[in-house]
């Protein structure tokens, strides 16, 4: 019996109530004269904005992918160092006077800027992000002692047996493209200096292409007139957009990377996916959270409730400039990797080959609804999940156009989805693990592979 005297094995629960439907957000786009795209989206929730400045970056050839990572990851790094009119220290204490910290992010598809800021100090910010772009000063000093932290954070991550499946599966999925160097060179980084980044900085952080997202309590017209103003002297030649197509890959087989006496081993698989443009994401999607992409998931069930493997074993659709890509994550005791692979491809090819249940796909289907809700509700959500989009061509209205999607999703179509991604001869595997002990049970499940 409860406090309140009522048996709660008695107690039934209220049926969950119908989603309610999204509304794309009003987002007001215009081009100013120097190229820049804005998107601007009133959200007066709190007396806040959020602000990003996406810049896509050309993208490299196989030739010269390692260096660009390098450089890339390098001036993100060293941009907020000054500009020709404030040093580091004044361009710090200036945007947090208007309660901003910005982030500078960069990867093999773009530059990003990102901050939040009271209302009244959003003309502030833009001022400053556009004399960043404008005059970064990249002083020498500054960047080598930034350099030297860089090689010293790129040392310790290439320790950790998670990045190095993660580089090893990208690798055996990308070839020769940009997107398998997933991490800088430290001999690279190490031969960079302040005059590459300056030069570096004034070919790539260019205004044709890029885009300023505003979300928060702001006019549309007046942050019109704010961005004009701000960014009038930040110009540059429009630059042609190429995007090398992800190549094709040779699946099957598990690439073994050794890690000598490793007590867990990494297991990483991948393949080729379809992005949101596509009618059959909405059900890959649906498809990808039934098989293993929340905690309600099948690979779930398996490898943690089931057999004990492992603790959060995933799945996940990326999406990315070139395209889309399937993976899936699971690490384990070294004494089961050969036992967790097995179940993970049962898994895969359960998907591919039976349909799922009625139950299954209304749980994933409400449950990927609710977090499209959720990556919405705030004035940062929203305006990471345009950002996001804008990174892929598309505009606000994607979002409601999904929602739709994802609620006429059958469970004929996450089977079609599965059966053409979920394949296990059509994906590659990875295992990082100590090969000693687990080379001789993974080759009774497949070829075994060397690094590439």
């Amino acid at each position: 019996m409860s406090l309140l005297g009522e048996d709660p094995s008695a107690m039934v629960l209220p049926p969950l109530i119908e989603a309610r439907s999204a509304r794309a957000p009003r987002a007001a786009a215009a081009t100013l004269p120097n190229g820049l795209d804005t998107m601007v989206v009133r959200r007066p929730t709190v007396p806040m904005v959020e602000v990003r400045l996406h810049i896509p970056l050309p993208m490299a050839n196989s030739r010269t992918a390692a260096a660009a990572i390098a450089r890339g990851s390098l001036m993100s790094s060293s941009m907020l160092f000054g500009t020709a009119q404030r040093d580091q220290r004044q361009l710090a204490n200036d945007l947090a006077a208007v309660g901003a910290d910005l982030a500078v992010s960069a990867d093999a598809d773009r530059l990003l800027f990102s901050t939040a800021v009271l209302r009244t100090g959003l003309s502030t910010v833009l001022d400053l992000l556009a004399e960043i772009l404008t005059s970064a000063s990249y002083p020498s000093a500054e960047v080598v002692a930034e350099r030297d932290r860089l090689g010293q954070r790129i040392a310790m991550a290439l320790t950790q047996p998670g990045v190095v499946a993660r580089m090893a599966r990208s690798r055996r999925l990308f070839g020769d493209h940009p997107y398998a160097h997933t991490m800088p060179d430290p001999s690279m980084v190490a031969e960079l200096d302040a005059g590459t980044l300056r030069r570096s900085h004034r070919d790539r952080a260019r205004p044709y292409g890029a885009t300023l997202v505003v979300v928060g309590d702001v006019q549309p017209a007046t942050v019109a007139k704010q961005a004009s103003s701000a960014f009038a002297d930040w110009v540059g030649p429009a630059r042609g957009s190429r995007v090398l197509t992800l190549p094709d890959f040779e699946p099957g087989g598990i690439t073994l990377v050794d890690r000598p006496g490793a007590v867990q081993s990494n297991i990483r698989i991948g393949g080729a996916a379809v992005g949101r443009r596509d009618p059959a994401y909405a059900a890959l999607k649906l498809a990808n959270l039934i098989f293993g992409g929340y905690f309600s998931s099948r690979l779930t069930e398996n490898l943690r409730e089931r057999n004990g493997f492992t603790y959060s074993p995933h799945s996940g659709v990326d999406n990315a400039a070139a395209g889309s890509t399937f993976i899936v994550d699971a690490d384990v005791a070294t004494e089961v990797t050969a036992r967790a692979v097995h179940e993970t491809w049962y898994e895969l090819g359960r998907m591919a080959l039976a349909p799922v249940t009625q139950d299954e796909l209304d749980l994933a289907r409400r449950y990927a609804l609710g977090t499209l809700a959720l990556s919405t509700a705030t004035q940062a959500g929203l305006a990471s999940t345009l950002t996001s989009l804008v990174g892929q061509g598309l505009s606000a209205s994607w979002l409601a156009d999904h929602q739709k999607a994802v609620a006429g999703v059958t469970i004929a179509d996450v089977q079609e989805a599965a059966r053409r991604y979920f394949a296990v001869s059509s994906l590659a595997t990875v295992v990082v693990g100590d090969a000693t002990v687990v080379e001789d049970s993974l080759r009774s499940l497949a070829v075994i592979r060397n690094p590439e």
